[in-house]
């Protein structure tokens, strides 16, 4: 939780203030590494020892080989590389998804398979408290399905998918497994060798790395159609001049940041919001959750007005992905585990920070009852 006088912010699903640490070494890499790596001279050998420093690094990290990460300018980018290089790949096929996967997937499925004829997709709803059941999702399954995608851990909700069992079925049935492990970063173990995905994304700026900076890893032996052409960086998987001191930022702030240390404070807090409001809903609390992420309903409280009022008491929470333009619309998230239109417009993430403490717990509770009792009185119900 970063607190600066009364103002407090409680939005990190949705980005983490960049690390000091991050800073200075990518100021260092800046000031020292400036070539281009694909250049041949000294300056561009600094900066590609620094690109492959990092790359190593990651790959020690998630324990995969080197060769295996991509890097890229975000979860976004990867995500769309995985869904169009696939589709290209081959001249029809299926694939199945669950219904909430972030938009970045479940648009890009739509969109790529409406362009390429002969492809179709399903997807599959989760249950009342947010998880996708493994054998659900395999059922969905055809002769003809090439893909199967699943996030780790949801944006919204926090619940944890069962993406272990989904990479194993996808194994036996020689299908590629896609996993989105943007919120799954820093949150929890995140070894891909033990999971055995085909392919996995992730974003710098969740952990405290530079925004505009992403990786795919990608097994070895799978291929992809790229996305981008031109100088085959990359290995050719993904055309364009390296972001160096991104990537090495990158590297940097892995294992840096332990969300798992907020769980406290979350579930102080919805304990505390469950006797303050009885009728609160908490979305996915049925379910393993990422420790920071609480996804909840005030009843009677309309959601965009209820995020203004605590915006101007200096609370920055969120409502559903942060990647929709500013767009307020109903939590596609929410609509698939069957709440009412309702819930999945007024609802409102807390995402706490590894420094947050119960100091933090009562002044948003504070807050929020401060929310409701004004906006009562305005409705004439106070």
């Amino acid at each position: 939780m970063t607190q600066h006088q009364s103002q407090y912010y409680l939005d990190y699903n949705a980005t983490c203030p960049q690390l000091p640490e991050v800073t200075q070494a990518m100021r260092e890499v800046v000031e020292t590494a400036f070539g281009n790596p694909s250049s041949l001279h000294w300056a561009g050998r600094n900066a590609r020892r620094k690109l492959d420093d990092a790359r190593d690094a990651m790959a020690k990290f998630f324990h995969v080989e080197s060769g295996s990460v991509v890097f890229t300018s975000g979860g976004t980018e990867s995500n769309n590389m995985v869904i169009q290089g696939v589709i290209a790949g081959f001249e029809s096929g299926h694939i199945v998804l669950s219904a909430i996967e972030h938009p970045a997937i479940l648009q890009a499925v739509e969109q790529w398979c409406a362009r390429f004829s002969g492809w179709s997709f399903t997807t599959v709803k989760p249950n009342k408290d947010g998880k996708v059941e493994a054998h659900t999702l395999m059922q969905a399954c055809t002769d003809d399905t090439k893909l199967v995608c699943l996030m780790w851990a949801n944006n919204e909700t926090g619940v944890i998918q069962p993406v272990f069992e989904v990479a194993q079925a996808c194994r036996e049935k020689h299908i590629l497994c896609f996993v989105d492990a943007v919120q799954a970063l820093g949150k929890l173990d995140v070894n891909l060798d033990k999971l055995g995905a085909d392919f996995v994304s992730f974003s710098a700026h969740k952990i405290g790395g530079p925004r505009g900076v992403g990786a795919l890893i990608q097994k070895r032996g799978r291929k992809l159609e790229s996305l981008m052409i031109g100088g085959g960086q990359e290995r050719g998987r993904r055309s364009g001049t390296e972001y160096v001191a991104g990537a090495y930022g990158f590297a940097v702030a892995l294992g840096v940041l332990d969300y798992t240390r907020a769980q406290s404070v979350r579930d102080d807090f919805e304990a505390k919001l469950k006797q303050a409001i009885p009728k609160v809903a908490i979305f996915g609390e049925g379910n393993a959750r990422t420790a920071n992420t609480s996804m909840f309903c005030v009843p009677g409280l309309e959601g965009e007005t209820l995020l203004m009022q605590m915006d101007l008491m200096g609370f920055a929470v969120a409502s559903g992905s942060a990647c929709s333009s500013g767009k307020r619309e109903p939590s596609h998230v929410l609509l698939a585990m069957g709440a009412p239109d309702v819930q999945a417009r007024s609802s409102l993430r807390v995402s706490f920070g590894v420094d947050a403490d119960e100091s933090v717990v009562d002044a948003l509770l504070q807050g929020l009852l401060k929310v409701q009792e004004r906006l009562k009185k305005m409705s004439g119900r106070g």
